[in-house]
């Protein structure tokens, strides 16, 4: 099983939400989660894990069983340096028990080393992935292969809109 995750603000409310799939080539969700809260801690860049963490843990905890990987909307790995995105703050959380796949729709600069352009469907603009717990190949591979005709892959579209609604 993996699990596709996103959050949303607005206000004073903010929601994660989480898909689970069998596996990255399905469809549609085996299951749906959300976790609705009050008021987000401010972005600041470089610490979007500050504002998700806490929220993507929640709704993790609502889940029947552990998903072997999660997805997350940002990066895993965020510079040179090895400094950590929102994807490396939580799979420490989880102590490097399930692999974190990073799928981030838009380049933050310095993040070169760690990460591998992905092209779907017939956009030109990429998907950025990065990973930990699995291989950058292996994280590559999957998100190639999720299903959906455009850059979006369709389940990565779908949580969006979940959390989106759920405000």
């Amino acid at each position: 099983m993996i699990a596709i995750l996103d959050a949303a603000y607005a206000g004073e409310a903010s929601v994660a939400a989480c898909l689970t799939a069998d596996d990255w080539t399905s469809p549609a969700p085996i299951a749906e989660f959300t976790h609705r809260a009050g008021r987000a801690e401010a972005y600041t860049p470089g610490e979007f894990h500050r504002r998700e963490l806490p929220l993507i843990m929640s709704v993790l905890a609502m889940l029947p069983e552990r998903p072997r990987i999660l997805v997350i909307d940002g990066y895993v790995w965020l510079d040179t340096d090895g400094r950590k995105g929102l994807g490396a703050y939580l799979f420490e959380a989880l102590r490097g028990r399930t692999a974190v796949v990073g799928v981030a729709k838009s380049r933050f600069a310095g993040a070169e080393q760690w990460v591998e352009q992905v092209a779907r469907g017939d956009s030109t603009n990429p998907l950025w992935v990065t990973a930990a717990g699995v291989t950058l190949s292996e994280a590559v591979s999957g998100v190639k292969r999720m299903h959906g005709a455009h850059r979006i892959p369709t389940l990565v579209g779908r949580v969006d809109q979940l959390a989106r609604k759920t405000l």
